[in-house]
C-alpha cells in the first residue's frame, strides 16, 4: 500500500513537471540544443531538462515558484551553439561568462520571461559571474542543481534518471 501511494504521488510529480515545461520543451528552438554536446554524453537539452527536473522538485518541496523555476532552467543554456568549440570558431574566450546574458536574449526573443525566470538566466553561473548574484531563492536552487546535474554528466558519478512521462512516451509522444 505505501508503495503504491509513493509511486501514485511519484508518477504525478513527474506528470506536473512534464505540464509545466512541455511547450517550452517541445518547441522548435529549444529543441535544436539536443545538436549541442554540454557535458560528457549529455547534450545542451539534456542537461538543460535534468537542471530543471530538479529545480522543479527542491523548489516545491521549499514552497517557491517550481513552475519559474523549471521553466527557466529549461531555457538557461539556450547559447545554441557548441561551447567546445566556440572559441576556435569565433576567437571569443568567455562562454562561461557571456552565455547566460546570450541564452536570456535567446529565450526572451522566443518566450515571454517574468521576473524570477529572467533572474534564473541571468544569473546561473555565479559564482564564475561575480557581479551576476541571484536575487530570487529559485536562482539559488538553479546554481545548485546545474552544478549538481553538471557533475554528475561530467564525471558520471551518479547516472541522473532519464525524465520521461511514462504516459506520454508509450505513445511516443515524450520530452526527451
Amino acid at each position: 500500500m505505501f508503495y503504491q501511494t509513493f509511486k501514485e504521488k511519484r508518477h504525478k510529480l513527474h506528470q506536473d513537471f512534464y505540464d509545466t515545461v512541455r511547450d517550452l520543451a517541445k518547441h522548435p528552438v529549444v529543441r535544436q540544443m539536443r545538436l549541442f554536446p554540454q557535458h560528457g554524453d549529455t547534450n545542451c537539452y539534456r542537461h538543460c531538462l535534468n537542471v530543471a527536473f530538479y529545480n522543479y522538485l527542491l523548489c516545491r518541496l521549499l514552497h517557491l515558484d517550481a513552475r519559474s523555476a523549471a521553466r527557466a532552467a529549461m531555457l538557461h543554456d539556450l547559447f545554441l551553439y557548441d561551447w567546445h568549440t566556440h572559441a576556435a570558431q569565433t576567437g571569443e574566450h568567455f562562454h562561461g561568462l557571456t552565455h547566460p546574458r546570450t541564452a536570456y536574449e535567446n529565450a526572451r526573443k522566443h518566450f515571454h520571461l517574468n521576473p524570477t525566470e529572467k533572474d534564473v538566466i541571468l544569473t546561473h553561473m555565479w559564482p564564475v559571474t561575480p557581479l551576476a548574484i541571484p536575487h530570487t531563492p529559485e536562482g539559488w536552487i538553479t546554481i545548485f542543481s546545474d552544478k549538481y546535474c553538471g557533475a554528475c554528466e561530467t564525471g558520471h558519478r551518479r547516472k541522473l534518471p532519464r525524465h520521461r512521462n511514462t504516459a506520454n512516451h508509450r505513445k511516443g509522444n515524450h520530452l526527451s
